[in-house]
């Protein structure tokens, strides 16, 4: 135990893994509240969706020589913003994802093979490298959960309207087709981001589960979302120090300790707690 634990403090001195660590500390500041939008919105597809938009995008850079994983970003950027129009209701979104997932895992596999490249570079990328991330990579985390969070500050009885009912917040006179725009655009962006740090298939490590375990917890937009990030903070970093420590690889620790935390906040007795997202018969709570 003492030789492990000496072994722990020598990996937290090298440059690599303290860089995972911030970025992880990042991500839990952001990404679960994009989580918190995923769940309000009931658009889970989204993150397979992505998942595909990302490889066309590293397909895309790959073949054209730029950075696979900014290409990645852009082609979920842009996709976010395309399928925005097809938002008006759940299930126009819900098949929108089908389409856009369908489309963009056939693009990316033609590209890769008119190319000729080897299709093996493009999803190694998918599996992530915690370990490789750079300053660019801080970068964009940083400046995600700085928009996230000022997003939210800014607009949260907006987002806690849409989250709430659609029908209901178009009525109060919020601008329901910018800000979903705006909330897709951030979720694209959101998953491709992750994607460096747990890989595609694990990203609901960063994002779902976080929020998922918030939204037993909280009563309120508010509560939910200091929930959502209180909860990726301790998930992200306990699960990273025992991957280290084990010497396992991070992103499958990561998710099994999230969902260690979920399932744990599931067996708290139920009291007074219950979905913010009531009937539209049940006066909507204060998003404060």
């Amino acid at each position: 135990m003492t030789l492990a634990t000496a072994d722990l403090g020598e990996l937290l001195q090298l440059l690599p893994v303290q860089r995972a660590g911030f970025a992880l500390l990042l991500a839990a500041i952001g990404l679960p509240v994009v989580g918190v939008v995923i769940v309000g919105l009931d658009i889970m597809p989204v993150r397979f969706a992505m998942m595909h938009v990302a490889l066309l995008g590293i397909a895309v850079g790959i073949v054209t020589g730029l950075d696979p994983m900014l290409c990645a970003l852009v082609a979920c950027a842009l996709s976010g913003a395309a399928i925005a129009p097809l938002a008006r209701t759940p299930d126009g979104l819900s098949g929108a994802m089908g389409l856009l997932m369908s489309i963009a895992i056939a693009a990316a596999l033609l590209v890769l093979a008119v190319s000729g490249v080897n299709a093996s570079g493009a999803f190694a990328l998918l599996w992530g490298s915690i370990l490789s991330v750079g300053t660019a990579d801080l970068v964009l985390l940083g400046a995600l959960a700085v928009v996230v969070i000022g997003l939210f500050l800014w607009r949260r009885r907006d987002i806690a309207l849409l989250l709430y009912d659609r029908e209901l917040a178009q009525c109060s006179g919020v601008a329901i087709r910018a800000l979903t725009l705006v909330l897709l655009v951030l979720v694209a962006v959101a998953v491709a981001g992750a994607i460096k740090l747990t890989g595609a298939l694990l990203v609901d490590a960063l994002t779902l589960l976080p929020a998922l375990a918030a939204r037993r917890l909280g009563t309120s937009l508010k509560s939910i979302t200091l929930w959502a990030v209180a909860v990726g903070i301790v998930v992200n970093l306990t699960g990273f120090l025992i991957a280290l420590w084990l010497d396992w690889p991070p992103g499958p620790v990561l998710v099994l300790t999230a969902g260690a935390a979920v399932l744990a906040v599931h067996l708290i007795p139920e009291r007074r707690i219950s979905s913010w997202r009531a009937p539209a018969a049940v006066p909507l709570p204060s998003s404060h």
